[in-house]
């Protein structure tokens, strides 16, 4: 029996545009892009190199035939060599008197080929990231503005603090992936190609090929660079270049992951308490077993992606640590699954934190009603105030409330209702009527700044950033 193979980040989580960014036919697609380009600089810069020959390659380019280079790798043991062969054979068989294959891979080296479509590809990856970026901070600007002065409790160690609102705290979910943006795009702005460089960094090869001409090989790796569209290639390597940058696209990510995190796990503590919850569909089944619950599934599914993309960037440090002087091929292996992994990671949480910041449901007669047994609490000192400006005692008022909050908080750990507002309101020494303290505890007016800050933070940092940028549509999980 033949068994497929399986792996869930492309059938289940990864969205097809990043599953498509990391496959097969766009790294080779792009490996004889890199040929191509690498030919054209050096015809360029006047190596006996003919448009004919560049038409047969450009030609033959769309014609890959993995099975065809599968049988070749089984003999040559070598994926390099294995495309190479084949991108010369159908080049040559497109024009036979143009020599086309003969002029493929002048003076490089394999991971001249892998290295640079590495930086290619993972400049794909990262400009789809930040179209998911833009996406998830849409959705939640849209939702920090609905709610920008709906007041909500804030929370210290899960336990009630003081009021907030519902849309401040969607900016501080906002301000994490704002800085994910920043990081992503700095990333983006700042990456560099590998260049050409020749088998161990030194250009030897290049050197060669034009005669010792060294104006014209820096010529090269200049041309080759701005074909690619990157600002530079590293100024120095090994065979490789320097596995740092990895390291910090990986970091990168990983901070993404901590957002996601973040997010994911505020929801899920929100809705356990029914303040606010995930999208959950008209047929979703929430439970085998017990058919009421609607379990956060996208968040706890967000939060376990997001742990996982966390530990896989502690690949990256470890393999540049570990790079034997000019280059040690333990890291191949590595880098393949791991950068592919985190990349369709990334893209898998960020496509589930839009999906959820799209459809953010808020409880809020459960809000209300959390806030009205909280609130009389938090509102003490107010009262105790506005009690002393009315002639009362501060020492002796302040012990009554004591006592008062001690009682009320029984009732309230018993189920019951808050009674501590009209315990002070029955005490003729506080000199408040009912309708008064109502007056003092109104929500609003315990929410300071928040909305404020709200508009503050949208129009002053999200909104001109994001009147710039694209985003991705919003996509909800496959399954």
């Amino acid at each position: 029996m033949k068994i497929a193979a399986q792996n869930p980040l492309h059938e289940r989580y990864a969205s097809r545009e990043m599953a498509s960014v990391f496959s097969s036919e766009n790294r080779y697609a792009q490996w004889r892009h890199m040929w191509i380009t690498l030919a054209q600089c050096q015809k360029d810069l006047d190596l006996p190199i003919t448009d004919r020959q560049l038409e047969a390659l450009v030609g033959a380019a769309p014609q890959l035939d993995l099975e065809r280079v599968r049988e070749i790798e089984s003999q040559t043991r070598h994926d390099v060599v294995a495309h190479l062969r084949h991108f010369k054979e159908q080049a040559d068989a497109l024009d036979p008197d143009s020599n086309a294959g003969g002029i493929l891979h002048l003076g490089a080296t394999s991971a001249f080929i892998t290295d640079n479509t590495d930086v290619l590809i993972l400049r794909q990856g990262l400009e789809l990231l930040s179209k998911r970026l833009v996406t998830v901070l849409s959705e939640l600007v849209s939702f920090a503005r609905r709610h920008q002065d709906t007041a909500t409790l804030a929370y210290t160690h899960f336990q009630p603090a003081q009021l907030t609102t519902v849309g401040k705290r969607a900016c501080l979910w906002a301000q994490d992936f704002l800085i994910d943006l920043e990081e992503l795009r700095s990333r983006l702005e700042n990456l560099r190609c590998r260049g050409v460089k020749g088998t161990t960094g030194t250009q030897a090869s290049y050197v060669t090929l034009f005669q010792g001409d060294g104006s014209k090989v820096q010529a090269l790796d200049r041309k080759l660079s701005d074909r690619l569209g990157f600002v530079q290639s590293f100024p120095i390597t090994g065979q490789t270049y320097s596995r740092k940058q990895d390291t910090q696209l990986l970091h990168c990510l990983a901070g993404i992951a901590e957002s996601c995190h973040k997010f994911g796990t505020d929801l899920r503590l929100l809705q356990g308490v029914g303040e606010l919850s995930e999208p959950f569909d008209e047929t979703q089944v929430g439970s085998s077993a017990m058919a009421y619950k609607r379990n956060p599934v996208r968040a706890e599914r967000m939060c376990a992606l997001a742990r996982r993309l966390i530990t896989d960037s502690l690949n990256g440090p470890m393999t540049a640590a570990t790079n034997w002087l000019e280059r040690s091929l333990d890291d191949s292996a590595n880098r393949r699954l791991v950068l592919t992994d985190a990349f369709l990671t990334a893209d898998a949480v960020l496509g589930l934190a839009g999906h959820i910041a799209a459809g953010i449901k808020v409880r809020d007669r459960t809000i209300a009603a959390r806030i009205s047994r909280e609130l009389p609490f938090m509102a003490t000192e107010t009262l105790l105030m506005e009690a002393v400006l009315r002639g009362g005692d501060r020492q002796e008022l302040h012990e009554r409330i004591r006592t008062y909050s001690l009682q009320a908080q029984a009732q309230v750990e018993a189920g019951e209702a808050n009674p501590l507002l009209d315990s002070i309101a029955k005490d003729p020494d506080f000199r408040l009527s009912r309708e008064e303290i109502q007056r003092l505890v109104d929500p609003q007016a315990f929410t300071g700044r928040s909305g404020a800050q709200v508009g503050e933070f949208v129009e002053q940092h999200l909104d001109p950033l994001l009147s710039t940028l694209e985003g991705a549509p919003a996509e909800g999980p496959r399954i």
